[in-house]
């Protein structure tokens, strides 16, 4: 078994949608960063590659890299997962936490999650997606930005995970 660990925070501003989780969430400001700012995919890409000792979501994304500039960031997660899957290991579970202060989460969770199952190919039972606030302590509480917690656990298989065409 393999244990990962991804965290990520952004901070609001911009004219870009706020998208978390690959869906796209009514606020009056989306996230800075150099992709789409999905800062849920970007911590369950560090905590995936955390797990199997690949390093971190720049070391394959280069932030200055022009063709990340505001790419989706659920095909990199797509991309990692392959990458992954062919050193044979299958996800056991994720877990996700989400801290804000705002917008609220709970009516997105559910389509957060069944991206994330799409995405992986794995079962929906598989992924835990919940959000908490900072209760108006430091940046996250001034509603400043967001931040997210990834953790999954991995196994290992004997077989061979060759046939790519199950992602």
């Amino acid at each position: 078994m393999r244990i990962g660990y991804g965290f990520d925070i952004h901070t609001f501003g911009g004219i870009k949608p706020l998208i978390i989780g690959g869906v796209q969430i009514p606020h009056n400001q989306g996230l800075i960063a150099h992709s789409n700012g999905d800062l849920l995919i970007h911590s369950l890409i560090d905590a995936l590659l955390g797990a199997t000792a690949m390093g971190d979501i720049g070391t394959f994304f280069p932030s200055e890299d022009a063709k990340y500039k505001n790419v989706n960031s659920r095909i990199l997660l797509k991309d990692i997962w392959k990458k992954i899957y062919l050193k044979n290991y299958y996800i056991c579970n994720i877990d996700i936490t989400i801290i804000t202060e705002t917008p609220k989460m709970s009516s997105y969770i559910f389509l957060m999650r069944s991206n994330i199952a799409s995405d992986l190919n794995i079962k929906l039972d598989k992924v835990s997606v919940k959000s908490t606030s900072s209760k108006m302590i430091g940046c996250i509480g001034r509603k400043e930005g967001i931040a997210c917690q990834s953790l999954v656990m991995l196994v290992k298989s004997k077989k061979s995970n060759k046939k790519i065409n199950k992602i």
